[in-house]
C-alpha cells in the first residue's frame, strides 16, 4: 500500500506539532516551578514563611491566614520582588483580632502627716467623685490630696466595689498607712503607736472585712518615744521594786534587770525597751545607781534623762552615805549629773502631815477630800477633776486652811492627774511624799504615774505606787475567748431554738429573739472562725433534707450578717439527717433533731517535718520496710 503524497507531510507537521506542546508544557512546569522556589524562599527571608505558594502556569497563588493587613502587603511586596506584580494572585486571609484584655485596676494610697496620695488604675464607671471628696476629708482638705488616678472605660470589676470601700474604711483609722487595693484583695501596711492601738485595729479592721475580700494586715508598733527618760527604784531595807524602768536596748535592760535581782528586786523584773535614751550608756548608768542603793543598804534613785538622785534612808550612816555617793559620782558616765540626799531621821514628837486625798470608785464617782490653800486652788481641783475624769459629779469634802507647803498646789493637781491614770483607786498628798495606789487596765500604768510625778514634781520627790495590773480591766484582754464565745451561745440557746417555717429557710418569728441575742455574744467576740451546721429530721428524701439544712444554715448566716456581725470567717454547712440526737420515730425526737448548732472550726494539725539526719534516715528505713512488706 502506497502512501499518499499529502500524507507525509501531514505526518511530518503533526510529529513537530507534538513535539512543540510537549515542550511547551515542560518549559512552562519548569518556569512554574523555579517562580514558587524563588516566591516561597523570598516570603521566608521577609518573616512570611507560614504561607502557602501555589504556581497556576504563570501564575502565582499566595494561601493562608496572616496576622494583620500590613502583614498581607508584606508578602505580597515580597512575591512581587520575584515575579512580575501583575501576575501574583492574593488568596490570603486576615485573622480575626482578640479582644484586648481589661486592665488590671489598682490603687496605691498612702497616708501620713503630709496629706494622702493616691495613684493607679480605676474604672471609669467609679464614683471617683465621692471617693475624692472622702479623702479629702479624712487628709484636711483638697489641697493636701496627692491624686495621680487615670480611669479607663471597661466594666467594674464584680469586686472592686467591696475592696476599694473596705480600703477607704480602713484608711479612715490608719493616720500612717500604705494601702494597696485590687479587685478582691486589699494589702494593708500600718504604724500603730503602742501595742494596744495595734491590737485594738486589727480587731476593729479584721471585723469589718467583706466577704469575698482577700485582706492582707500587717500593723507594727514601733519603740516608744519615752521623755523624760526614767528609771526609779526603790529599796526599803528588805526588798527592792521598780515604780518606773526604760531601757534603751536589750543589752541595757539585762544590765538593769541584772543589777536589781542583785541588789533584791522583788515583784515583776523588766523594762519597757523605748526611744529617747540621753545617753548610750544608759544601761551601765543605771546599773550603777542601784547598786549604789544596795550598798546604803535602802533607799531611792531616780534617774531622769541624765540627772540622778540618790536618796538614802531616814537615819542612814553619814560616812557609808558619803563614801557610796563619792563612788558613784566618780563612776557615773560623762554626762549624768548626781544629787545625793540623806534624810533627817524623824523626830519623836511629829505630828501627822497635812493631807489631800481624791478617789476614785469603780463605778466612776470621784471624792476630793482634804486641805486646800485657798478658793482658788478648790475651784481648781473640782474643775481639773472634772476635766480628766469626764463626770460633772465631783464629789467635794475639801477645807481651806492657811500655812500649807510651798508647792501644795502643785502636788494636789499632780496627784489627780495620776489617779486619772487608774480604773479605780486612790491618791494621798502629803508635804514630803504622794502615795497612789489602786487597779489598773494599762500594764504600763505604774510607769506612766511615775514619769509623770517626776516631771510634774521633780526627780527628788518621794512617791509610793501600789498598782495593780487587773486583766478584767484590760479592754484588749478582757474580750472572750473563741471558747467562751460558743459557750456563751450554747447557754443562749440552751432552753430556746432557731426555728424556721415548715418546709422552707424563713427563720420563724419567734426565733428573730434568739437570733438576735446570738448575734450580740458575737459582736464582742473577734477573729472567730465558726461553723453554723444545719440539721433536720428523717423524713423526706436524703438529697431534700441535705439540702434544706443548708440553705437553713445559710439563712441563719444572712440574718447574723443583717445585724451587723463579722461573718467573713463563718462556713455555713447543712448535714442533713446526719448526726441525730434524739429518736425519729417520735415527735419529739423529729422536734430536737431539726436544729442549728454553732461550734469552732479547728485548723489541723501539721505534721511535724524531720529536721535531723538522724530522724531522715529513720523515715527512710520506715519506708522500706513497708514497701518490703507489702510485696
Amino acid at each position: 500500500m502506497r502512501l499518499s503524497k499529502t500524507a507525509i507531510p501531514f505526518g511530518a507537521f503533526l510529529v513537530a506539532a507534538l513535539l512543540c506542546w510537549q515542550g511547551a508544557r515542560y518549559a512552562v512546569h519548569a518556569l512554574e516551578t523555579a517562580s514558587v522556589g524563588a516566591v516561597d524562599l523570598a516570603l521566608e527571608e521577609a518573616g512570611q514563611g507560614g504561607l502557602e505558594v501555589l504556581g497556576d502556569g504563570l501564575l502565582i497563588v499566595l494561601e493562608g491566614e496572616v496576622q494583620s493587613e500590613a502583614a498581607r502587603l508584606r508578602a505580597m511586596n515580597a512575591a512581587g520582588t520575584v515575579v512580575d506584580a501583575s501576575r501574583v494572585i492574593d488568596n490570603m486571609s486576615v485573622a480575626e483580632n482578640a479582644p484586648i484584655a481589661p486592665p488590671d485596676f489598682s490603687v496605691e494610697i498612702l497616708r501620713n502627716d503630709s496629706g494622702v496620695s493616691l495613684i493607679g488604675l480605676i474604672p471609669s464607671n467609679s464614683d471617683r467623685d465621692g471617693m475624692s471628696a472622702d479623702i479629702a476629708d479624712l487628709a484636711g482638705g483638697a489641697d493636701r490630696v496627692a491624686d495621680f488616678l487615670e480611669a479607663a472605660d471597661y466594666p467594674v470589676p464584680p469586686d472592686w466595689p467591696d475592696a476599694m470601700g473596705y480600703a477607704l474604711r480602713a484608711l479612715e483609722q490608719l493616720p500612717r498607712s500604705k494601702i494597696s487595693v485590687r479587685a478582691g484583695h486589699v494589702s494593708i501596711e500600718a504604724i500603730a503607736d503602742s501595742d494596744e492601738e495595734r491590737a485594738r485595729l486589727e480587731t476593729s479592721l479584721r471585723r469589718t472585712i467583706p466577704d469575698q475580700v482577700e485582706v492582707a494586715l500587717a500593723i507594727s508598733s514601733p519603740r516608744p518615744v519615752v521623755t523624760p527618760f526614767t528609771v526609779r527604784f526603790i529599796h526599803d531595807g528588805e526588798g527592792g521594786r521598780f515604780d518606773a524602768c526604760v531601757a534603751d536596748t536589750d543589752a541595757g535592760e539585762a544590765l538593769i534587770v541584772a543589777a536589781a535581782e542583785a541588789a533584791g528586786l522583788q515583784g515583776q523584773a523588766g523594762c519597757t525597751i523605748a526611744l529617747g535614751a540621753p545617753s548610750r550608756r544608759w544601761g551601765e548608768a543605771v546599773a550603777l545607781a542601784i547598786e549604789a542603793v544596795a550598798d546604803l543598804g535602802g533607799g531611792t534613785v531616780t534617774i531622769s534623762d541624765a540627772d540622778v538622785t540618790l536618796v538614802a534612808l531616814p537615819g542612814a550612816v553619814q560616812g557609808n552615805f558619803e563614801r557610796v555617793a563619792g563612788e558613784l559620782e566618780n563612776d557615773l558616765p560623762e554626762i549624768f549629773a548626781l544629787e545625793a540626799v540623806l534624810p533627817a531621821a524623824p523626830g519623836a514628837a511629829d505630828q501627822g502631815p497635812p493631807q489631800f486625798i481624791a478617789t476614785l470608785s469603780p463605778e466612776g464617782l470621784v471624792q476630793l477630800r482634804g486641805r486646800v490653800s485657798d478658793e482658788l486652788l478648790n475651784a481648781t481641783a473640782e474643775n481639773y477633776a472634772r476635766a480628766r475624769f469626764g463626770t460633772t459629779e465631783i464629789a467635794m469634802g475639801t477645807r481651806m486652811v492657811d500655812g500649807l507647803p510651798q508647792g501644795w498646789s502643785i502636788r494636789v493637781l499632780a496627784g489627780i492627774e495620776a489617779l486619772s491614770k487608774l480604773s479605780n483607786g486612790s491618791v494621798v498628798v502629803e508635804p514630803d511624799r504622794l502615795i497612789v495606789r489602786g487597779n489598773t487596765g494599762n500594764a504600763r500604768a505604774g510607769a506612766e504615774i511615775s514619769r509623770l510625778l517626776i516631771d510634774k514634781l521633780g526627780s527628788a520627790a518621794e512617791f509610793e505606787i501600789e498598782v495593780t495590773y487587773v486583766e478584767q480591766l484590760d479592754p484588749i484582754s478582757a474580750l472572750p475567748t473563741p471558747e467562751e464565745c460558743v459557750d456563751q451561745i450554747i447557754i443562749a440557746t440552751d432552753a430556746r431554738k432557731i426555728t424556721f417555717d415548715p418546709g422552707s429557710a424563713n427563720i420563724s418569728g419567734a426565733a428573730i429573739q434568739v437570733v438576735d441575742d446570738i448575734a450580740e455574744i458575737l459582736r464582742r467576740c473577734a477573729d472567730l472562725r465558726l461553723e453554723i451546721a444545719g440539721y433536720t429530721d428523717s423524713q423526706g428524701s436524703e438529697e431534700g433534707n441535705q439540702r434544706l439544712s443548708q440553705q437553713r444554715a445559710e439563712a441563719v448566716l444572712t440574718a447574723l450578717r443583717a445585724r451587723r456581725v463579722p461573718t467573713s470567717s463563718f462556713e455555713p454547712r447543712g448535714y442533713g439527717e446526719a448526726d441525730p440526737i434524739a429518736d425519729n420515730e417520735t415527735e419529739e425526737g423529729r422536734e430536737a433533731n431539726r436544729r442549728i448548732e454553732f461550734r469552732l472550726i479547728v485548723p489541723e494539725p501539721i505534721a511535724e517535718e524531720p529536721t535531723t539526719l538522724e530522724e531522715i534516715a529513720a523515715e527512710e528505713a520506715a519506708a522500706e520496710d513497708q514497701g518490703t512488706d507489702e510485696e
